[in-house]
């Protein structure tokens, strides 16, 4: 087949062209149906499925954690009751507003016993927070660097919780081998439901 009779096709009666034109045709036909079907609907498929697996990723990973938490929950109800039991053994090393005082003569019995001499002893205002309140007692003592040391390890050592901050330790005026360490000591009380 040449130019001519490609140029003579008369595209009426598509019936009588040659067979090799009818395939060729019939493929270009196809191509251009095939074309058409994927950017019009094939494509949009397949942004949606990359769209949908990264969902699945996401879903997949948030599911092995949350199974691996629930593999694990009998041991996190372990571990809550066991930080419950401690959270209750701390808050029994609070004091309640009844111990306050006899806290504080428990901290200035220390301090005796540890051989120092008191210039300040000022119980603070207490301070509230969430659960507990905080009561901060002004320090100033005289003695030796020892008996510095026997009194705070005396404080760590009291049943309740007492915590000392601000320390500053200075030489006294016209006492040589005399300290002056001023400090705040800090103890805190529990506070009820009541708020008291």
């Amino acid at each position: 087949m040449n130019m001519q009779e490609l140029n003579e096709l008369d595209f009426s009666n598509i019936g009588d062209w040659p067979a090799i034109v009818k395939a060729i045709l019939i493929i270009i036909v196809c191509a251009l149906v095939g074309v058409g079907w994927y950017y019009l609907d094939t494509e949009a498929q397949y942004v949606e499925l990359e769209r949908v697996e990264r969902i699945e990723q996401d879903l997949r990973g948030e599911f092995e954690e949350k199974q691996q938490k629930a593999a694990n929950l009998e041991a996190y109800r372990a571990q809550l009751n066991e930080m419950r039991e401690s959270f209750g053994a701390m808050l029994r090393q609070l004091p309640n507003k009844t111990e306050v005082a006899d806290l504080l003569v428990d901290v200035s019995q220390t301090g005796l016993a540890a051989g120092l001499e008191f210039e300040l002893f000022q119980p603070q205002s207490e301070i509230p927070k969430d659960f507990y309140a905080e009561l901060p007692i002004k320090l100033r003592v005289i003695g030796t660097y020892h008996e510095f040391g026997e009194f705070v390890s005396g404080l760590a050592a009291l049943p309740r919780i007492v915590t000392v901050h601000d320390v500053s330790i200075a030489p006294r005026p016209n006492s040589p081998g005399e300290l002056i360490m001023e400090a705040t000591a800090r103890t805190y009380r529990y506070l009820d439901e009541a708020g008291g």
